[in-house]
């Protein structure tokens, strides 16, 4: 069963990198304008609508919740790359220059991901998504907390360890919601 995570989590990662890499031709890197604080409130929006409509049952705007899960995690990777980069860093990067950024942030998570799914012998596939959706508020309302003490923790792992678990329940949710689509 792990190796079918790491599968599917590669195709999940993958389609995201993709995107990633359409908005980088269409947009910039506009979003290295964005404060580390910016970026939590943007990916916080993203998992509130998610659950709103989860607790809703309906929709107003198009945009479905697996869509928002790619948000989320771009955004959560977007997030670390920004970590990496100093204010001296120019604000328009190419995509060739951002990748290697991108995969570095996606290895570092996928490896998280095997070890804590060793030892938790991935429960999250047991998991319902509306729980992974409040754990991602969860992990994202601990993130605003940790910005808001100027990234100082007594004992709390940090905001890109969160960043990490963000990301890992996202795909968890993305693989899930296409096993329901396909069961």
């Amino acid at each position: 069963m792990i190796e079918q995570t790491a599968t599917e989590y590669k195709q999940v990662i993958s389609s995201c990198k993709t995107l990633f890499a359409k908005k980088t031709q269409d947009y910039g890197t506009a979003w290295r304008v964005l404060r580390l604080s910016s970026i939590t409130d943007q990916i916080f929006i993203k998992a509130q609508r998610i659950r709103s409509i989860q607790e809703k049952g309906s929709q107003k705007v198009e945009d479905n919740i697996t869509d928002e899960f790619v948000g989320i995690i771009n955004y959560c990777i977007i997030a670390m790359i920004q970590m990496q980069l100093d204010n001296e860093t120019k604000l328009e990067m190419k995509f060739d220059e951002l990748e290697p950024l991108y995969d570095k942030a996606v290895d570092d998570t996928f490896e998280l991901l095997q070890n804590k799914n060793h030892d938790y012998g991935e429960a999250w596939r047991d998991m319902r998504v509306s729980s992974i959706t409040d754990i991602i508020l969860m992990k994202l309302l601990r993130v605003k907390q940790i910005e808001d003490n100027a990234g100082k923790t007594l004992v709390s792992e940090g905001v890109r360890a969160n960043y990490q678990d963000m990301i890992n329940y996202s795909v968890f949710a993305l693989i899930k919601l296409k096993g329901n689509a396909n069961g």
